[in-house]
């Protein structure tokens, strides 16, 4: 019987189980361009990267398009428990599969399917440390098949608190209980850059930069203790809640997999991030180094 020994395994791990027929693998790669004319990035999914070489066995899981709410305001997202469910089992996500999940160019988009699943109550997946470009850099085997796993029934139990909203943040500056972490790279949470229309984070928010949490190279996650020396300033350990955020809830996927790594019981991402926060002239932002 197979069994994930935690949410993120090694490409020694995958490279042993590919054969397994209870696995199924997904290349969850979205590229992002910054855009020229405005605010934001220019998203392309990787669907093309996939059909050129991927890992054995591995099927493209559409984060760009068909799992992402398309009537949202904000780009990629969670779509309702019903929607993703519908397009869960057909892509050959049963409740008895297990799931391994990668990606080129940054592990964010893996940790944001992991994380997804993780909401809708799917405890059966894991993330590859160091993705693609470790698995290619170790000469490890690659496919150009097309590979469609079967069908299979996937029953969605969502877990809500795993999500938290522009009224959870607005409660959150004024609750010392929870902690807020923004995911951006130092530049962008200073607002010395600015990516989104309005610079700065949010009032209180914490920066633990989710490039900061991996050892590059080879670019997979630092040790259990390193990690903890990351969080240990902004005291989320600590906290009952940690809310994560980042431009569009991508990003800070990544610090919620080090945080549930590190055992922490309480990790919401707040879905619309920054793409939401700003678009409301209202509401508040901080600029400079401190929360």
């Amino acid at each position: 019987m197979m069994n994930l020994p935690t949410p993120l395994v090694s490409t020694e791990w995958l490279a042993q189980h590919l054969q397994a027929p209870e696995l199924r693998i997904f290349d969850a790669t979205v590229f992002l361009h910054i855009n020229a004319q405005g605010p934001g990035y220019i998203p392309e999914s990787g669907r093309a990267k996939w059909a050129e070489d991927h890992i054995p066995g591995a099927s493209f899981i559409d984060l760009l398009d068909a799992f992402s709410d398309a009537a949202a305001p904000v780009r990629f997202t969670m779509p309702d428990a019903a929607t993703f469910a519908r397009l869960a089992g057909p892509a050959g996500i049963g409740d008895d599969s297990y799931v391994v999940v990668y990606s080129a160019g940054s592990m964010m988009w893996s940790t944001r399917f992991w994380w997804m699943l993780r909401s809708m109550g799917f405890d059966r997946a894991a993330v590859l440390d160091g993705g693609w470009e470790k698995w290619a850099a170790e000469g490890r085997p690659t496919s150009r098949d097309s590979v469609r796993p079967p069908a299979a029934n996937f029953t969605a139990k969502p877990r809500p608190g795993l999500w938290a909203n522009k009224s959870d943040m607005l409660a959150a500056i004024q609750d010392g209980t929870v902690c807020t972490i923004n995911a951006l790279s130092p530049e962008v949470y200073t607002g010395s850059k600015n990516m989104y229309g309005r610079a700065g984070h949010i009032p209180g928010s914490h920066n633990v930069f989710y490039n900061s949490l991996l050892e590059i190279p080879p670019g997979t996650y630092l040790s259990a203790d390193q990690l903890e020396q990351r969080f240990k300033p902004t005291g989320a350990l600590d906290k009952s809640r940690v809310i994560a955020y980042c431009g569009g809830g991508i990003s800070a996927t990544m610090d919620a997999l080090a945080l549930t790594l590190l055992g922490h019981p309480g990790v919401s991402v707040y879905d619309g991030s920054m793409m939401e926060w700003v678009a409301d002239p209202a509401l508040p932002l901080a600029l400079g180094e401190q929360p």
